[in-house]
């Protein structure tokens, strides 16, 4: 997605702080080149680019429908990013800096120009859905101030829609982004999926601004309650403290209304990024991508010498082997989901089982408890009565319910991963055929399947307070509290104060059983998105290796021997370079 092709500004040339020679990435590229790897070569030559020109990713990431291609347009100062009431972003779509306005597309390894007007035929769902016209990469080229110093913005697709794809094309440009702003909103503030997304970008990426966007269209004590929760859920996710959450408007910053909330923060802190810390962002993306690089180019260095050493007939063997494999593990995904389904069947029926008699022995001490707080409660007013004993509710069921839900943790914890003990071994066994039909310096890409884990994906639960606020009375209600307690039938307010305790009691604790569904259901997703990314990774190169082979087997011996020491060569650059980064 990378490529210089517009004029950078004077400061990328002058100033040697932002300039970076880059030989070793070429390096890469004329060994990927030389080896037929064109992928690998484009990936090199792109980050060189990049890295030489001072160029720094900042993504912005988070739920479909959170408002991020509005957010990117209110940064860069106008609407040039595709925007609906449906998916619209399908791929990720750079922002960068250009003297000029100006769109351009990679389709079939070539930039188009297009106009930015019609880059909702590239990147929406609605003209290109699920990317059948292969757009391999989206940039558009603006003269915004923001982006004069080599900072880019990246528009990824959402998370958690119906469309499968726009999730995978955000995954997969995780170790593309140097930082991330992550858009939240108020309902829900935050989801399963955008948790699991942060802890993945969260593993490589320090700088993550974290916005509640749509910050107009929720009352104070939403925000209020939104922004607390979001901060405590993603810092125990995290396993770390993380920056304010910032209150924004998008939409009104864009259209020019509005109160501002902390949208000049956001602006301050995205300069003090680049101006601290663009150097630094920029030499990261350096070596990831060099790490990257040279471990694809070893597996295909590996691939190609194997290839040259072993019978043609035993790698054709082997190939067929692997095809078995691939065959038989898509089988294996099959049948596991019925596995799952089941299995995620039982746990529902356990976990509402254990709800159920939580309830039964929780809730008529709850209500004893709430009966004598009532009892205590001085006779005011209507209205203040009930705020005091709706109040009080809140109270009895905070005692009651957090430390089940602590407990209910642990419990869930242990019998998730007694459940999946034995997908586990299944996965296993399938590795390990992977293994047996492949090559030795494929160890590298296996997948940490165990026990202890469960399926890589740690069973870890958001069991956080989500205790519903006692709002202030409506004005209708405010007169009829007031009715009420004149007329002596406080026993009507009271209760609503009862229904109120078995309304948190009932709907917090079924916050278990989702969990525990949702828990299983992701690690489905993992276990076969794992699976068949490394089926993708490596059958490719297995292949071109054995056609390279089988054309300088046939030139002789000389040839042979000749290939053997330019791959010995290519593998002494690469450990060379490797020394030198560490």
């Amino acid at each position: 997605m990378d490529s210089v092709g517009e004029q950078v500004p004077d400061q990328f040339t002058r100033n040697g702080n932002r300039v970076n020679e880059t030989p070793e990435l070429h390096r890469l590229a004329e060994i990927a080149q030389q080896l037929r790897e064109e992928e690998i070569a484009s990936d090199a030559r792109a980050l060189a680019e990049r890295v030489a020109e001072g160029r720094f990713y900042i993504a912005c990431v988070g739920q479909f429908k959170r408002g991020k291609s509005t957010l990117l347009d209110a940064l860069v100062g106008e609407s040039v990013l595709p925007t609906g009431v449906v998916p619209v972003t399908s791929m990720p779509t750079v922002l960068r800096f250009g003297v000029t306005k100006r769109a351009r597309v990679l389709i079939d390894g070539t930039w188009q120009e297009t106009s930015p007007d019609m880059l909702d035929q590239y990147v929406s769902e609605e003209f290109n859905p699920e990317n059948v016209k292969r757009v391999a990469g989206v940039e558009v080229f603006l003269p915004s101030p923001l982006l004069t110093n080599g900072m880019c913005f990246v528009d990824t697709p959402g998370i958690g829609s119906v469309f499968a794809g726009n999730t995978a094309a955000t995954r997969a440009f995780i170790p593309h982004i140097d930082a991330a702003i992550v858009v939240l909103g108020a309902d829900p503030p935050v989801t399963g999926d955008e948790l699991e997304l942060v802890a993945a970008v969260g593993q490589t990426v320090a700088h993550l601004i974290f916005v509640l966007n749509k910050a107009d269209r929720v009352t104070e004590s939403e925000r209020v309650a939104a922004i607390q929760f979001t901060k405590e859920t993603i810092e125990a996710r995290l396993g770390r403290a993380i920056s304010p959450v910032l209150e924004i408007s998008a939409l009104e910053s864009l259209q020019g209304n509005g109160n501002g909330r902390d949208w000049d923060r956001l602006g301050a802190t995205l300069r003090n990024l680049s101006e601290k810390f663009g150097g630094a962002l920029t030499q990261g993306a350096r070596d990831r991508g060099m790490k990257r690089i040279s471990e694809a180019l070893k597996l295909a260095i590996s691939e190609r010498r194997n290839a040259l050493l072993r019978p043609a007939a035993e790698s054709e063997r082997r190939i067929a082997s692997m095809k078995e494999t691939v065959a038989a593990a898509e089988q294996s995904l099959f049948d596991l989901g019925y596995l799952f389904g089941a299995e995620q069947g039982r746990l529902s029926r356990i976990f509402e089982k254990r709800r159920h008699e939580f309830l039964q022995q929780h809730a008529g001490i709850a209500h004893e408890e709430l009966t004598a707080v009532i009892s205590a409660t001085p006779k005011s007013a209507g209205p203040a009565y009930r705020r005091a004993i709706m109040v009080a509710a809140q109270e009895v069921a905070h005692r009651h319910l957090l430390p089940w839900l602590k407990a209910e943790e642990h419990f869930a914890e242990r019998t998730y991963v007694d459940a999946v003990a034995r997908f586990v071994h299944i996965a296993t066994e399938f590795m390990e055929r992977l293994k047996s039909s492949g090559s030795s310096e494929w160890n590298h890409l296996q997948i940490g399947f165990d026990e202890a884990n469960g399926l890589r994906a740690r069973s870890e639960f958001s069991f956080y307070e989500l205790i519903d606020i006692a709002r202030p009375a409506s004005p209708l209600r405010y007169v009829a509290d007031l009715v009420l307690t004149l007329c002596g039938f406080r026993r009507v307010i009271e209760k609503a104060a009862y229904d109120f305790l078995d309304r948190l009691m009932l709907s917090n604790s079924s916050r278990v059983q989702h969990d525990m569904e949702q828990r299983v259901a992701e690690s489905r997703v993992r276990l076969e998105r794992d699976i068949r990314q490394l089926l993708k990774q490596v059958s490719g190169v297995a292949e071109r290796a054995l056609e390279n082979a089988k054309a300088i087997q046939c030139a002789g011996a000389n040839a042979i021997e000749a290939e053997l020491e330019r791959l010995t060569w290519f593998d002494n650059v690469l450990a060379s370079d490797r020394a030198e980064q560490s």
